[in-house]
């Protein structure tokens, strides 16, 4: 039957043909002509309606069990970013649903688009405190683009169509439907499923204005310091080739935002290095030397702007974004363009005139040549016994030479790795940009390989926050995912006790973190790894663990006190960024 139902047509000319079906395998058909293969999901006595249909469906649709509902929401997350589609996930209710709040919220402000199915108690329960009832609808409504609850087998079809829609277009994010259990069981006449391309109330992208492109065209075109600093929209937008013609029509120097980091490629000669709290020093000095900053699918986040009473105030301002209510919301504006920068890119190219910045390009070189004779020389080639997690990512380099997908979790580690990992093409990123999620890293690293399985994925992981997800190595143990782990292990809780030296006179207030050994734990899953802690074993062992048919952890001690520089601090502003 389920064949049949896949086979039926949505189109106005034909005719429809009517079959009765449970609510539960709509929801499945739904995902099939959705184009979804891949489900991360957790079942539970609310969503059993669903898992007992996706018994028939198991070799269409593959399910990945997750050992925790936050596991299976970064999991999608990791999925969404390298495979450039919708991430899907399942949940029972009551705590189930409540386990993907977290990952609902950075989703949300990172921009993923993500549809979470969670099941529900019997409609006829709503409101009584049943067993394993939440109000998932009000719980979840500051963290999703949108959410509603089904209660009618009727309504699924459009319920599922909408949430597809509104979750991959405009500006992407996460959806969440909550389905009774009664509608999960129910029968009723199933006429097919039709996409959703249009809802009356949703505009997902504003109507482009060509006023301002030609504006902000003249204020390009009269610059002497042009600076163009770009966020994840240019990957979200699809715009890789579009932000790459129009920063080379005039020479423009480019820096990338967190989010922003493979859409160029590292190597590119116009491409100046990241920027933000831990970003690269000319970057963030020049932020506030230019005379015309133009912004390119970011939001000017606080890590990114430092004091914002003393953010470019010299410049003029052009903005793109698809979502109007980020022009001026942080940053004034000069000019806005809003539209998707796929569309507005090649608008604003095709009225740039000739010219070439070449001499503002070697200003960015020559502060870089600071960095690195500060910084980055001693990171990256260090004289000191300790490992740093600076050469572990340089050697890193040599073996993948910026093929691999790099996912990161959150902290030192992962400024470390955005600073040095190195880049050819996008989608190539994955980290917790906005909500800084401590435990995103290993589900996010298995959803990004199940996202691109032709692909190298490496995750990169602190001793912290492996610790709040490693449960998910039984996930790698069940499915097979490729996965590359790395972890960076200075027995603290590094970030924090960067900020406690720097800040708080070195009172270490529970910062020290003691941790089981991490080879046995993965070994214990199944999976093979080893520990290192010094220089000369560290390319061997990174030649080891890349060259495994499959997955593989590497326990690297890095020195206990190293600090992440450059560092622009609470209260500065970026210019005022610290090289030591």
């Amino acid at each position: 039957m389920n064949d049949t139902i896949s086979k039926i047509e949505n189109t106005e000319s034909q005719p429809q043909k009517t079959i009765e079906i449970s609510g539960s395998k709509a929801v499945l058909e739904a995902l099939l002509q959705e184009n979804v293969h891949t489900v991360f999901g957790y079942p539970g006595g609310a969503i059993m309606p669903i898992y007992d249909a996706l018994y028939d469906y198991s070799e269409k649709l593959k399910h990945i069990l997750v050992r925790h509902e936050q596991g299976a929401i970064h999991a999608a997350q990791g999925f969404a970013r390298t495979s450039g589609r919708t991430g899907v996930v399942f949940a029972t209710s009551g705590p189930g649903a409540t386990n993907l709040v977290t990952g609902l919220a950075d989703a949300m402000i990172d921009s993923n688009p993500i549809v979470c199915i969670t099941g529900q108690v019997f409609a006829s329960l709503l409101g009584t405190d049943a067993f394993q009832e939440t109000d998932v609808i009000n719980i979840t409504t500051p963290v999703t683009k949108w959410n509603y609850q089904v209660t009618d087998a009727t309504e699924i079809p459009e319920a599922m169509a909408k949430a597809f829609h509104i979750a991959s277009t405009g500006r992407p994010g996460p959806v969440l439907i909550d389905i009774t259990k009664n509608a999960q069981m129910q029968l009723f006449e199933y006429e097919g499923y039709k996409k959703c391309n249009h809802i009356r109330s949703y505009r997902p992208e504003p109507e482009i204005r060509n006023e301002y492109i030609e504006q902000a065209a003249e204020v390009i075109n009269h610059a002497k310091k042009p600076f163009v600093i770009f966020g994840q929209g240019v990957i979200l937008g699809k715009a890789e080739k579009e932000f790459r013609a129009f920063i080379e029509r005039v020479n423009l120097p480019a820096a990338a935002t967190v989010m922003g980091l493979s859409a160029l490629e590292t190597s590119h000669p116009l491409h100046v290095g990241m920027l933000g709290m831990h970003g690269n020093y000319a970057p963030n000095v020049m932020t506030n030397e230019c005379d015309v900053l133009i912004a390119v699918g970011m939001r000017f986040d606080d890590r990114v702007t430092g004091r914002l009473d003393k953010y470019a105030k010299q410049a003029k301002v052009i903005h793109l974004d698809i979502d109007p209510a980020e022009i001026d919301k942080n940053v004034k504006t000069t000019v806005p363009v809003w539209g998707n920068c796929k569309k507005t890119l090649p608008l604003l190219t095709a009225l740039l005139k000739d010219n070439d910045h070449s001499a503002w390009l070697a200003e960015f070189r020559e502060l870089e040549k600071e960095e690195i004779k500060e910084v980055i020389q001693q990171e990256l080639n260090p004289t000191t016994d300790a490992l740093t997690m600076g050469e572990v990512i340089r050697v890193l380099n040599e073996w993948t030479h910026g093929d691999a997908i790099i996912a990161t979790d959150v902290g030192q580690h992962q400024m470390v790795a955005s600073r040095y990992a190195k880049f050819n093409q996008s989608k190539s990123w994955v980290t917790s940009g906005g909500l800084g999620t401590m435990g995103f890293g290993l589900p996010a690293a298995i959803g990004a390989w199940y996202g691109a399985p032709e692909k190298t994925v490496v995750t990169i992981i602190g001793d912290g926050g492996f610790q709040m997800t490693l449960q998910e190595l039984g996930t790698i143990m069940q499915f097979g995912a490729k996965v590359k782990i790395i972890i960076l292990n200075n027995e603290f809780l590094g970030m924090v006790r960067q900020w406690q030296q720097l800040f708080n006179e070195k009172r270490y207030s529970f910062v020290n973190i003691t941790s089981p050994d991490f080879v046995a734990v993965a070994k214990a899953y199944g999976i093979d790894g080893q520990r290192i802690s010094k220089r000369p074993d560290l390319k061997k062992a990174l030649g080891a663990m890349l060259n495994h048919d499959s997955a593989y952890l590497l326990e690297v001690l890095v020195g206990k006190e190293n600090n992440v520089f450059p560092m622009v601090t609470q209260g500065s502003s970026v210019s005022e960024i610290r090289l030591k």
